[in-house]
């Protein structure tokens, strides 16, 4: 009665994950609801999973994510990877997915993936690769990165910990690299390879690289002591992929010369998509001319805006400075957007033959429907809203990284890894420290270092309360039993590979780490049945479970689904074969690493 009382609340878990609909948070809460009142779990014990050390420290990991981000140190890379597409584009696409799974083995594969995204995006033009070419590799690699240590995904540590519970040794920090790094390595390639073979370009698709996006054009110079002072302007537009249409000099706009020598507060004109604006804010040696105006006042908080000019405003005709924008509004306008169309049928409207003509962008007069980035106090912009002359279209997403600090960031992340991963202390004492030292010295802000994805840690405590279910109940045992008989057919490395096939088969519609920490319980039983050191179906269930490619239901996947204009087919594509493959190098080579019979 117990066992078809947990394996009913196991199933009840699986439907309620795979409701996409339903959040995951209330999903994983309602879980352990039920396993109180089913009487399967005491209260206590239904919450301990939230208080575990795995649970604190995956929280603690993505604070400290968020460190490295603000801190810009994976920008920073990614900018000089970009540097290479201008010699082979080959070389760069490789480099990239190197650098993405050198990240996503310790850090979280979402966040490298959301980091890396602008880098590829912009890398587009110059590598003559069409976006759809280039995303889903990403995506592969930061997923196949985190197979490589033992920090590299959530999933990992929460099997580690339920190996714990069953009396197995915790998995070590490089212990699933012999096998794991292999992976990643054919992984990688072998997309690669698909790509090509299964995901033919679509017409048209060459040349539109990716999404079209909204053209803005703004100002910006070269900043006091800039190291691209006598350097060729080539290094700005393909070094560092800015789009610069036009250099000032004496007055005059004059067209881009890419042999020509950067002088000292260079003036450039530059016309951009709203991320090619974002991402020269990014940049140490050149600046936005508006930008650099913005008085720096750490007590305030500052965000960016888009605005428009509606037709009744009165602003239309118009320039910046008849206005006294900065003045009047507290804020400074950055870039300005202007419909292609409106351009084209008014000569004088025309906003790069206005800048040729010797105006500067605060001279043009306005238009109806032009669009604005203004940036300053939030509190200029909440004031901005109730005035009638200009329509507040939303906030943009922004924050200067923190440059100055990424290699106190890079030290303090590195350091807290080495603690936990030696096991110095508490894997969960040295997060929550490592946290702390980040925020401590400016890495980054209280607020951001807890804006992490709240919705991992209330699951995995959830999880843990589950498998803890599952173990107590003997569930885990009786299905083990229904697999054992597949033993006197297809031997220990048969019953291995249909336990990986159903954890990813189980990772579609729910989590990696739902499905693994299920299986788990059915693996260790059906191991110890058949005489098998248990720890080889731990770490095989572990590894499949980072390796289903088949959906872009996964996180990682899901970011580059948009940009990258993918269709759903197309994962089923290039993902199957790549999965099928990964489960037969697992099949192989998991019980080489970890033998079936102890020595």
């Amino acid at each position: 009665m117990v066992v078809a009382l947990a394996l009913g609340v196991v199933v009840v878990a699986i439907v309620l994950l795979s409701i996409d609909r339903i959040p995951t948070e209330v999903s994983s809460l309602a879980i352990v609801v039920l396993l109180v009142l089913s009487g399967l779990l005491t209260p206590r014990e239904a919450l301990s999973g939230f208080s575990s050390e795995t649970a604190i420290f995956i929280f603690a990991l993505l604070a400290l994510t968020q460190g490295l981000s603000t801190t810009g140190v994976m920008q920073l890379v990614g900018r000089r990877l970009l540097f290479l597409a201008r010699f082979s584009s080959q070389a760069f696409i490789v480099m990239l997915l190197v650098a993405v799974c050198a990240f996503s083995s310790v850090a979280s594969n979402t966040a490298v993936t959301a980091a890396f995204l602008p880098v590829a995006t912009a890398s587009v033009a110059r590598t003559k690769v069409s976006s759809r070419r280039l995303l889903m590799p990403l995506a592969f690699a930061s997923m196949l990165g985190g197979t490589i240590f033992l920090f590299g995904t959530s999933t990992n540590l929460v099997v580690s910990a339920a190996m714990e519970q069953w009396g197995l040794e915790r998995l070590g920090f490089t212990e699933l690299t012999p096998v794991g790094l292999p992976l990643a390595i054919i992984g990688v390639g072998v997309t690669l390879v698909l790509m090509r073979w299964l995901l033919p370009a679509r017409e048209g698709e060459q040349a539109a690289g990716a999404l079209p996006q909204r053209e803005y054009v703004t100002e910006a110079v070269l900043t006091p002591g800039s190291r691209l002072i006598g350097k060729e302007l080539r290094y700005v537009t393909e070094g560092l992929g800015v789009p610069v249409r036009g250099v000032v000099r004496e007055g005059v706009m004059r067209p881009p010369d890419p042999r020509e020598l950067l002088e000292a507060r260079e003036h450039l004109i530059i016309a951009g998509s709203l991320d090619d604006i974002l991402r020269v804010k990014d940049l140490r040696s050149i600046g936005l001319s508006a930008d650099l105006r913005i008085p720096e006042d750490p007590r305030q908080s500052h965000t960016l805006t888009e605005v428009s000019v509606p037709p009744t405003s009165a602003l239309a005709g118009r320039s910046l400075r008849d206005i006294r924008f900065a003045e009047r509004y507290g804020l400074v306008a950055m870039a300005i957007h202007r419909h292609p169309t409106l351009q084209g049928s008014h000569h004088h409207l025309n906003l790069m033959g206005s800048l040729a003509g010797g105006d500067a962008l605060k001279n043009i007069s306005l238009s109806v429907g032009d669009l604005l980035l203004v940036g300053g106090p939030e509190r200029r912009v909440q004031e901005l809203a109730r005035d009638e002359e200009l329509t507040v279209l939303g906030s943009v997403e922004y924050q200067r990284p923190r440059y100055r600090r990424a290699l106190l960031a890079v030290l303090i992340f590195v350091g807290t890894v080495l603690v936990a991963g030696l096991r110095i202390t508490s894997p969960a004492i040295a997060g929550l420290a490592g946290m702390l030292a980040m925020i401590a010295t400016g890495c980054v802000d209280t607020r951001t270092a807890f804006r992490v994805d709240w919705r991992v840690v209330i699951l995995i405590g959830a999880l843990l309360a589950l498998g803890q279910a599952v173990e107590k109940s003997g569930a885990g045992e009786v299905l083990a039993r229904a697999v054992l008989p597949l033993a006197g057919v297809i031997g220990p490395r048969g019953v291995l590979c249909v336990i990986m096939i159903v954890t990813v088969l189980l990772s579609i519609p729910m989590s990696n780490q739902a499905a693994a920490l299920i299986m788990l319980p059915v693996g260790i039983h059906a191991a110890m049945d058949m005489g098998l050191d248990p720890r080889a179906f731990a770490v095989g269930i572990c590894l499949a479970a980072s390796c289903s490619f088949l959906t872009p239901l996964e996180p990682s996947a899901a970011l580059v689904y948009g940009p990258g204009r993918y269709r759903f087919v197309d994962f089923l594509r290039v993902g199957t074969p790549l999965t099928v493959l990964m489960l037969v190098l697992l099949t192989f080579a998991v019980p080489l690493v970890w033998p079936f019979t102890r020595s």
